[in-house]
């Protein structure tokens, strides 16, 4: 196994023994808590949790529009919509619609994580890396499937 190059990330400044505000205290083996008993990482609750949730989500969708695949669905969502406006679709069929579309998001979103884990953990070719993206894009494909058959079956139905 062959180590990255880690040379771009620059060199250490200080040993890691030492903290910016002096050497680091030596504590006993024995003053160390067993793993299972340290205290758990402070989290965020309440209405701030909510608020971090958001902002989460809101760079996870701002991420998403840099995929062009992402804004090809976008466009094509508009015309379904558009579409359904043309000829008369019902509010249950713009409701399933966007359940499906938002299904597709989703899966959009989860084929593009998998698509940066597998580049940043494994920049070389792989099999595994391959089979992993492979599978994910077959998700994405399922529901661009099962949204052109709903937007076709909603819009060919009302049309005849």
């Amino acid at each position: 196994m062959t180590l990255p190059d880690c040379s771009s990330f620059g060199k250490v400044r200080k040993p890691v023994t030492e903290r910016s505000n002096g050497p680091v205290p030596s504590r006993p083996a024995s003053s160390t808590p067993p793993i299972g008993t340290r205290p758990p990482i402070g989290k965020v609750t309440g209405s701030r949790h909510l608020a971090a949730a958001l902002g989460y989500s809101l760079g996870g969708a701002a991420r998403l529009l840099g995929e062009t695949a992402f804004r090809h669905e976008l466009v094509a969502a508009t015309g379904i919509f558009g579409g359904f406006a043309f000829v008369g679709a019902s509010l249950s069929d713009y409701v399933s619609m966007a359940v499906l579309f938002l299904a597709l998001i989703a899966a959009e979103a989860l084929n593009t994580a998998i698509e940066e884990i597998i580049d940043r953990i494994s920049p070389e070719w792989s099999k595994t890396g391959k089979n992993a993206k492979d599978l994910g894009s077959f998700a994405v494909f399922c529901l661009l499937v099962a949204n052109g058959l709903m937007a076709a079956y909603v819009i060919f139905s009302r049309l005849l």
